[in-house]
This record gives structure tokens, C-alpha cells and sequence, in this order.
């Protein structure tokens, strides 16, 4: 499917120039790119049920995701991570990340860019309820993703989103802010790496924005810029929050060409050697 079959707004680049977000519904066909990648979840959190010999549903998708999983990480913790490094190998969950409506969308909020798939960008998040530690607070994307400034972060929901779920959170407009140096801080919960990082003086820049929790479903898509803020949710539900993310960049962006498309955390770069002028120091950021 391209985007001559996909319900996308005439004003849809206007609208992400002016707000640094949009919302696509419906933009993947759930029973196309959402059922299989459901499907192949399900089959590994079964295998991973019977490696350890656990009795939990499986027989749905829905069940393995919001039933079996939290029975798996309540025995060992660790098991809950084979569950996530696993299924961003799942052959559907790849062909969605390398669908060319992706590349088309990313052209027509970008026009005259070179798009590029950030590979150590793309995964699945499983937010727990009440898990503070891997919740990313508020942040800008580019210093833990690199490659280029001009990115786009891509958000589809696995399950239907709640508001007691915690759907991402966005500061409209703050793009505007340009390049937030940061500073790293564990904020008491043992964050390291990405969700370590703090924007300089966040509270005085959030205050600018309005900010919105888009409500979204399977198929829906939400499209951010590199440079707007945003979080993740709190999940206060009794259920976890299964969605994808990955990350579009420009091949074609002066900074990108510079830092020649080096990636951040993921690709084992720390952003700090990449671009130094990032940096805040704590007293700056106080």
C-alpha cells in the first residue's frame, strides 16, 4: 500500500510544519501489517511459556500480550527481555518498517529529502504498569537517535490506547525550540543510556506548549519530528502498552552530512563525542 490508497490530509505537510506532529488513522491496514506482527508476538511468547514451563493463555494474540507476558515478567524479569529483543525480528514487524508508504510520507512532509531507515531505531516498547525505570520522559529524539536532524519519528499502537495506558505525550509546537541541550541524570530510578537523558530548563520550554495525548488504534500512525518534545505515558492500567517506533532521517540534511549519518546510543555512540555543544551541565540545567 502507498499513499495514493491511504487516507492522508491534503494539508497533512502544512500541519506537521506548524505543529511538529501529525496523526494518521488508519494508515496500515490492521489485517495487512498489524494481524501478522500480532501473530508472530503471540508464537514467541507461547515458546517462551513453554522454555519455562509456564502456564499462562496463549491461544490469542490479546491474551499472550496482556496476560501471559505480565505472568512471565512476575516469576523473572529477565525473561520479559528475551520476549522484547525477540520479536523486533519478527519478518512482519520488518516489512511494516520498510513499507514504502513509510518513504513516501516521510517525501511528502519532507519534500526534496533522501530518505533513510535509522536501523538501530526501530523496535517494539512494552511499558509495564507503574515501571518508572524504562519510561522516556520528555525529550527531544535526535541526540539519542543522530543520523540526521531532519528525522521523523514513527508511533503505531499494537493495542487500542487508552488514556489510562499513558499514550505519548507531545508538546505541540516545540520543535520550534530547535536543538534543547541536555544533561544526564538517573532521576532515582536507575535510568542509563536515552532514558537518563534531561532537557536543559524543561519545565520553563513545556510551559510554552500545549500538550496533547492523541488516542490512537492499531493502524493508526503518528508522525513527529526529530526536534518536538515528547514522552511516553504513565501506564496506570492494569495492562501493558504494546507499540512500535522507528525512525525515518535525511540522507540529504547539512548536520547529517557533517556527523556523516552516525547514529547515538544504540549504535554505540555516545552523542556527547558526536556533537559536544548538545551538553548541558547540571548547574545549567537546575
Amino acid at each position: 500500500m502507498t499513499l495514493s490508497n491511504r487516507n492522508v490530509p491534503a494539508n497533512a505537510a502544512d500541519e506537521f510544519v506548524s505543529k511538529g506532529y501529525i496523526l494518521l488513522k488508519q494508515f496500515y491496514d490492521p489485517a495487512t501489517f498489524v494481524a501478522p506482527i500480532h501473530e508472530g508476538i503471540r508464537k514467541i511468547i507461547e515458546l517462551v511459556c513453554k522454555k519455562y514451563d509456564i502456564d499462562a493463555p496463549t491461544g490469542t494474540a490479546f491474551e499472550a500480550m496482556t496476560l501471559a507476558y505480565p505472568q512471565i515478567i512476575a516469576q523473572n524479569r529477565a525473561w520479559g527481555g528475551e520476549i522484547y529483543d525477540a520479536i523486533k525480528h519478527i519478518p512482519a514487524f520488518l516489512r511494516l518498517v520498510s513499507d514504502a508508504g513509510n518513504e513516501e510520507i516521510f517525501e511528502k512532509l519532507r519534500p526534496g529529502s533522501v530518505p533513510g531507515i535509522t536501523t538501530t531505531g526501530y523496535g517494539m516498547r512494552i511499558d509495564n504498569p507503574g515501571e518508572e525505570k524504562f519510561r522516556a520522559q520528555w525529550h527531544q529524539e535526535f541526540p539519542s537517535q543522530l543520523r540526521s536532524v531532519d528525522g521523523i519519528v514513527f508511533w503505531t499502537p499494537l493495542l487500542p490506547m487508552s488514556e489510562d495506558m499513558g499514550p505519548v505525550q507531545i508538546a505541540e509546537g516545540s520543535h520550534a525550540e530547535g536543538l534543547v541541550p541536555v544533561y544526564s541524570d538517573d532521576a532515582g530510578a536507575g535510568k542509563t543510556g536515552a532514558y537518563a537523558l534531561h532537557l536543559d530548563r524543561a519545565e520553563e520550554r513545556l510551559a510554552r506548549y500545549k500538550q496533547v495525548a492523541p488516542l490512537t488504534n492499531p493502524g493508526d500512525l503518528v508522525l513527529m519530528d526529530f526536534l518536538t518534545l515528547h514522552q511516553s505515558g504513565y501506564n496506570i492500567s492494569k495492562m501493558p502498552r504494546w507499540s512500535i517506533q522507528f525512525r525515518y532521517f535525511n540522507y540529504a540534511d547539512p548536520l547529517g552530512i557533517r556527523i556523516g549519518w552516525q547514529g547515538s546510543f544504540m549504535a554505540g555512540v555516545d552523542f556527547k563525542v558526536v556533537l559536544p555543544e548538545l551538553v548541558a551541565t547540571r548547574e545549567e540545567a537546575a
